[in-house]
């Protein structure tokens, strides 16, 4: 079987790895052959395999393999009543050398397309296992029900290849994976103590990290306000970019929020240090309803990295969404502020290396086109690697899309 050339169902061209700085990214590589199709159309498990090597096929375009994946995500169709340890096992067999990638698993209502049960997503550099001097790795403990499935191999929670750092989203559970007592905002300060706990052992504080996405129930401003509030306090300004979405599912159920974070930091005469960004805000682009410390776009080593953009009103604070309930031209101006974010830094969309897409859909394959024939329209030349997440709804019944990606810088 050749999966060099597999493909999306869609017309038109697209980049299946793109190269920004030292990381190479894929976007929602799936168990597609040459033609686009699905070959084990709505079996997660028979799609696994499929997924993987056409993950390393992508890869190889970039000169790497799977083994060069530092992070790892993976959207799984499933409501969160699934096990994930089960999938997080099957993937893992697909890593031949310790340490596994920093993984993490989200389950989603939807895929984009026809058929999909899952599609992964990676950030490589190539030659990390046996080049990169500065390696350090902050391990931990299957549940012991499924150990064996691991073959009592250690789990990943924070990875630092010279200068990049992958920490996996975690929820608040206990060491058997059982939920925390608490609501959204302790089991957010949960969280975030346990990645501030894996980011010193690192070498590393929350002030390195250049990503924060996570995961929250709740379609209104207080659903979402408090919880961001105590991540926020986690964080200096300037802080890092983010992206902050609704979620119909967590794994296990009970877990109320997932959380994860990506930074960089140097070693510089043996001791770790700060890396200095720059980063850019243009007026027109929007701001928080609360204070925040988190930036829209950042920019260090050729990398430009952008935070969720939204259909928010321009040069505002108070929350009125542009375009309500209207997907196709809401996904069209988000792309403007994108634009506009690049441009700051002398960057196009052409230059996107990797693009994550939220947006509302009813399930159908048609709504995904219409929305990728939006996205070509706003971006020059083939499409960039790409991962869609539709969703049944997102923030607001009118706030339908949200968008962040990487360029190069």
């Amino acid at each position: 079987m050749d999966n060099a050339i597999w493909r999306w169902p869609i017309s038109g061209p697209q980049q299946l790895a793109g190269t920004a700085g030292s990381l190479s990214f894929v976007g929602g590589a799936g168990d597609f052959d040459a033609k686009g199709a699905i070959r084990h159309p709505d079996d997660l498990d028979a799609q696994i395999p499929g997924t993987m090597a056409n993950l390393a096929a992508a890869l190889a375009i970039e000169g790497c393999g799977l083994g060069d994946i530092l992070r790892l995500k993976v959207f799984y169709k499933g409501d969160g009543s699934r096990d994930e340890w089960e999938v997080f096992a099957a993937l893992a067999r697909h890593f031949e050398r310790d340490p596994l990638p920093a993984i993490t698993l989200h389950p989603v209502p939807l895929q984009p397309f026809k058929g999909q049960a899952l599609q992964a997503q990676a950030i490589a550099r190539r030659g990390w296992r046996d080049h990169a001097p500065d390696l350090r790795t902050v391990t931990g403990e299957v549940p012991s029900r499924h150990r064996a499935r691991f073959n009592n191999r250690k789990i990943t929670l924070g990875l630092r290849a010279n200068e990049f750092i992958a920490v996996p989203a975690r929820t608040a559970v206990d060491e058997e994976g059982s939920p925390l007592p608490g609501d959204g905002v302790a089991h957010s300060r949960i969280i975030m103590s346990r990645h501030e706990e894996t980011l010193k052992a690192l070498g590393a504080s929350f002030q390195d990290a250049i990503k924060m996405e996570g995961y929250y129930f709740g379609i209104t401003m207080e659903a979402w306000a408090d919880m961001a509030r105590t991540r926020g306090s986690f964080f200096r300004e300037p802080g890092p970019v983010a992206t902050v979405v609704p979620c119909h599912g967590l794994w296990p159920q009970g877990a109320l929020t997932k959380i994860e974070v990506m930074g960089m930091r140097e070693s510089w005469n043996g001791f770790d240090k700060y890396i200095p960004r720059e980063d850019r805000w243009p007026r027109r682009v929007w701001d928080w309803q609360i204070p925040l410390p988190y930036r829209q776009a950042i920019r260090l080593r050729d990398m430009i990295w952008l935070g969720g953009q939204v259909p928010s009103a321009p040069d505002s604070n108070k929350g009125v969404t542009v375009l309500p309930g209207q997907l196709l031209p809401q996904t069209q101006f988000t792309m403007s502020l994108i634009d506009d974010l690049l441009r700051a830094f002398d960057r196009q969309t052409s230059d996107l290396k990797l693009v994550i897409a939220y947006f509302t859909s009813g399930g159908s394959e048609a709504e995904t086109h219409a929305f990728l024939d939006t996205l070509r329209a706003c971006i020059p030349g083939p499409l960039p690697p790409l991962t869609l997440v539709p969703q049944p709804h997102m923030h607001t019944k009118d706030m339908l899309v949200e968008i962040w990606g990487v360029a190069k810088g």
